[in-house]
């Protein structure tokens, strides 16, 4: 999340005090998912975490450290890797390295899975924030908002190999696999299209219901699923921008977690403390089937596609706050969320 959205996000989720939610739900739910552990950890703030299934690791970006956390038996080695506003930790696909990215000094860096020692510090365009990888070249794209433009890493040569200008303030992005990569465009509620081998931007979709585009991902069919500040999900045709369908969830999402195993999509809204449950296959092609109740303050997280649980890093924050304030979150209380069935 850019630090514009971040500063947004927060004055608008804490404009006044608001309940939080369950922890566990209704075994009604069509999805079977609930809350099932919690898995607590040290007090800062947060933003994207990822699933390491090579290692069988879950990684959060926790502010100036990377949380890592061994899934069976919950414990946490609370400075896998340090940083000075890190945003991702994203693990580089046939490789034992991982992938992180730092607005405190835009750099990504690249770090050993095995200890979490730096290989290599690469600079970036400005607000290195969301990362993904693309299969076809093998690089890891770094999307960098404030800078409106995407820094392309070769990880095998450890170093940055391109710069692609965008434009405005992007947020997250998803490679199709193909060539080509897609990014929301915050400023103008547009999804980019660019090819990664020419390095342009090839056109925009517009996402007419959107304010403020965040999470994305690219989903089987061909298509993008993206998620809005204002409560909006949009998904779309890949290929012509078209819309499929559009939903309202809680609020205030931050990602889109895709499970490719059993055909889902999870969006953690932060204001209402909950997570929407989206068929990608099947009758319910499209559609929400479950909404189930997380904590407020979820807004990001990550799926282990092997067993499906679903971690959602969250933590109870002082409400509300002081007018023209930053809200601050209770000591003791972060904690990764595991939603199991």
């Amino acid at each position: 999340m850019t630090r514009h959205r971040r500063l947004s996000f927060i004055a608008a989720l804490f404009a006044s005090a608001l309940p939080f939610a369950g922890h566990a739900a209704d075994p009604a739910h069509p999805s079977g998912l609930h809350v099932a552990a919690r898995i607590p950890g040290p007090d800062g703030g947060w933003d994207y975490a990822s699933f390491d299934a090579a290692h069988h690791r879950l990684y959060v970006a926790h502010q100036t450290v990377v949380l890592a956390v061994d899934p069976d038996t919950g414990k946490l080695n609370p400075a896998f890797a340090q940083g000075k506003h890190l945003h991702a930790v994203t693990p580089v696909p046939g490789t034992d390295m991982i992938l992180t990215t730092d607005s405190g000094d835009d750099t990504a860096k690249l770090i050993s899975a095995a200890d979490g020692h730096v290989l290599a510090t690469i600079p970036t365009a400005k607000d290195a924030d969301g990362a993904a990888y693309d299969p076809k070249s093998g690089l890891m794209v770094v999307i960098c908002g404030e800078g409106g433009a995407l820094t392309l890493i070769d990880p095998k040569a450890m170093k940055a190999v391109g710069t692609i200008v965008v434009g405005d303030a992007l947020e997250f992005g998803a490679a199709d696999g193909g060539g080509l990569f897609y990014v929301n465009v915050e400023e103008k509620n547009q999804v980019a299209v660019i090819d990664l081998a020419s390095r342009k931007v090839l056109r925009r979709y517009d996402l007419p219901g959107c304010k403020g585009p965040t999470g994305l991902a690219y989903v089987e069919g061909a298509r993008l699923i993206s998620v809005c500040g204002n409560g909006g999900v949009d998904i779309l045709d890949a290929g012509s921008g078209k819309t499929i369908a559009s939903f309202t969830v809680g609020g205030f999402p931050d990602a889109v977690i895709y499970d490719d195993q059993r055909h889902l999509a999870y969006v953690p809204s932060a204001r209402a403390g909950t997570l929407s449950v989206i068929a990608l296959s099947g009758a319910g092609d499209n559609t929400i089937i479950d909404t189930v109740p997380t904590q407020v303050g979820a807004r990001t997280g990550a799926v282990d596609t092997k067993t499906g649980k679903i971690y959602l890093p969250t933590a109870e924050y002082v409400l509300p706050a002081p007018a023209g304030q930053r809200p601050t979150t209770k000591p003791g209380t972060f904690v990764v969320l595991v939603l199991d069935r």
